[in-house]
């Protein structure tokens, strides 16, 4: 069992200026490695991590005792659970990074301008990276692998109920780096528990660190936000919404809802409020929340709602805020695709929506009017993922306006630069 450190104080704020100092030595060598050391430092860590197995199992085994004495909810003990299926799945989205194209001295745009120079756009490394995430420990891997394969070093800090099974699989990923000849230090993990690591993450590690990455609840990410001197790329709650249309399909649209709900109830693309077109109550509503019952999740519903189905527990403003993690779901009856919209525009996270419907002018006002990170229609909001845009993975949802906007992979871990060609040009 790996004993958490719990150092304070000077002593934490030396470990994390050291951390900044070998993150920052790792970032030349890192930007201009060749893609196929890149590749193939990915194909040995997602070997490492199967060989590996035994080790993260135990150590998680570890973590999800510690979990379960502690309280966990049981949508954070499903986050922090790990299985030979979840491994096997991190080595595969491991495989699938080291199969995507290198991004780094792609060409974006090119022009040429009157006087005969040649302008190109390329795409450079971003830096260093710091990753502050909670719970899952199999950010650890997909964080890793992506900032590796864009040619960032990173600097992951995950939750003290995580930190047996992160150091596993960390061990994991710096083996594959060796093999591959490139810096260890370009992966690097907080090994300590002492919140004040975090605390000079966010002062940026004397210069060395670029950018912040927070995945995890309302609360950390709004601490980073308020306090964090570099750059941020924040992933707000998933307080994602369904919207049933009267033109959508029944079967569809419980089939789609019943997925987006509960097929994992602790992801950050979980539905948790349903809206229901008024006009529709009569024919969808009932067959879509039966359905949701039965697959076992709580419903809370506004007076509308309860008067048509009298299972429902009371939905209040709180509910329309709230990220649940869990079975359960709010559900409101709304005046038509701009009933939807209103609501939407009014409560959510701007993470994730989706409309069911088969009118295409619902569809088309869906898209234009809602500003949200990922919009979907007529598919679950459980595709909110970055291995299921191929991706290969993500690092996590943006949800602001600036630089990356929903999943963050490969080419959204990349800046650029300006390469300028001339034949003696001077300028008049």
């Amino acid at each position: 069992m790996l004993k958490a450190r719990e150092d304070r104080g000077s002593e934490t704020a030396s470990i994390m200026a050291e951390i900044g100092r070998k993150a920052r030595a790792a970032a030349r060598p890192l930007s201009v490695a060749a893609p196929q050391a890149k590749t193939d430092a990915l194909a040995a860590m997602a070997d490492a991590l199967l060989r590996a197995e035994p080790a993260i199992l135990a150590a998680n085994a570890i973590d999800m005792a510690n979990g379960a004495e502690a309280g966990l909810s049981p949508a954070m003990m499903d986050r922090l659970k790990l299985t030979p299926d979840r491994i096997r799945g991190m080595a595969e989205g491991v495989r699938a990074i080291a199969a995507l194209r290198d991004p780094v001295g792609d060409v974006i745009a090119q022009w040429d301008r009157p006087n005969g120079l040649h302008f190109e756009r390329v795409r450079t490394p971003l830096g260093v990276v710091g990753v502050i995430y909670e719970s899952r420990p199999n950010v650890t891997a997909d964080a890793g692998a992506l900032c590796l394969k864009a040619g960032n070093p990173v600097i992951l800090r995950g939750g003290s109920d995580s930190l047996n099974s992160s150091s596993a699989i960390h061990a994991a990923l710096v083996e594959g780096l060796t093999a591959a000849g490139l810096p260890a230090d370009a992966i690097q993990l907080v090994p300590t528990t002492d919140r004040a690591a975090v605390g000079e993450m966010l002062k940026g590690l004397d210069g060395n660190l670029d950018v912040i990455v927070p995945r995890g609840g309302k609360s950390l990410v709004a601490r980073v936000q308020s306090e964090a001197r570099v750059p941020v790329f924040a992933h707000l709650e998933g307080l994602c919404h369904i919207y049933v249309d009267r033109s959508a399909d029944l079967d569809m649209a419980v089939r789609v809802v019943v997925n987006a709900k509960m097929r994992r109830t602790g992801i950050c693309g979980s539905a948790e409020t349903l809206l229901v077109d008024r006009a529709a109550a009569a024919t969808h509503l009932v067959p879509i929340l039966d359905s949701l019952a039965q697959a076992g999740c709580e419903i809370r519903g506004d007076e509308a709602v309860r008067a048509a189905y009298p299972a429902a527990g009371e939905a209040t403003d709180a509910d329309w805020s709230t990220e649940y993690l869990d079975a359960i779901i709010s559900v409101k009856l709304v005046d038509g695709i701009q009933g939807a919209i209103d609501h939407i525009e009014r409560w959510s996270s701007h993470h994730t929506e989706a409309v069911i419907a088969e009118d295409p002018a619902v569809v088309e006002r869906f898209f234009n009017e809602i500003d949200s990170a990922i919009l979907l229609h007529n598919a679950s909001t459980q595709f909110a993922d970055g291995g299921e845009f191929g991706f290969g993975g993500e690092i996590g949802i943006a949800t602001g306006r600036m630089h990356a906007r929903g999943p963050v992979g490969v080419e959204q871990l990349t800046s650029f630069k300006y390469r300028v060609r001339g034949n003696g040009q001077v300028r008049p």
